[in-house]
């Protein structure tokens, strides 16, 4: 298969960001961009964000996951501990996060360290999850081969079963990370490839510095 992409062409030419109006405290901006493209774009699944891992095989990898709360300490989301993403946090726990919001013309790179959350937040979290979904992350063993669907199904059936009329109690191989970032950059699109590029670096005084990259 050979198919020549060179003369694919996008105009950017949604939105600015310039140095001297950006805040402080790149989480400030976060908070900005997430609410005008949750707002304005439709179209993007504003919370949808891709993590990296270094895995177990020395390979990075990269997986869409979605953001579930942010704050000034960092971003979270929810996954299998035991899953190839958790085994390789668990080794090496320098992360990536990358958000596109294509509608916007914006991109944000985020590179922290990721942690598990306290048991009682990630409680609180599968409580209010819908019971279907409590229900899949039990039968799921993540990224472990599964003989066909129809057994993934059958498991599901059985944990229905058990489980009917009862509360489902979170599993221990389940629960949240946060990422707390280091290094975070901002991207606007620009026309004739000209895109601004904010990057903010944590320093060892945990005060953020900030910089115009070249795009």
């Amino acid at each position: 298969m050979d198919r020549d992409l060179s003369n694919y062409r996008k105009t950017y030419n949604k939105g600015e960001l310039l140095l001297e109006d950006t805040p402080e405290n790149p989480l400030e901006l976060f908070k900005k961009w997430f609410h005008e493209v949750d707002t304005y774009f439709e179209e993007d699944e504003t919370n949808a964000m891709t993590i990296s891992t270094i895995g177990l095989d020395g390979f990075p990898k990269n997986r869409v996951v979605l953001l579930k709360r942010f704050t000034y300490e960092g971003f979270i989301f929810f996954t299998n501990y035991e899953s190839e993403k958790g085994q390789a946090i668990a080794k090496n726990p320098n992360v990536c996060l990358s958000f596109f919001w294509h509608g916007a013309e914006r991109q944000i790179i985020i590179k922290g360290t990721a942690e598990k959350l306290a048991e009682n937040l990630s409680d609180g979290y599968f409580e209010s999850r819908p019971r279907g979904s409590q229900l899949g992350a039990i039968a799921s063993n993540q990224s472990s081969v599964v003989k066909d669907r129809k057994q993934l199904e059958t498991d599901l059936r059985d944990l229905e079963i058990k489980y009917d009329g009862k509360e489902i109690p979170r599993p221990d191989f389940w629960g949240g990370y946060l990422v707390r970032p280091v290094s975070i950059e901002f991207w606007q699109g620009r026309p004739n490839r000209l895109h601004d590029r904010i990057h903010y670096q944590l320093d060892a005084t945990y005060n953020w510095t900030k910089n115009r990259l070249s795009p």
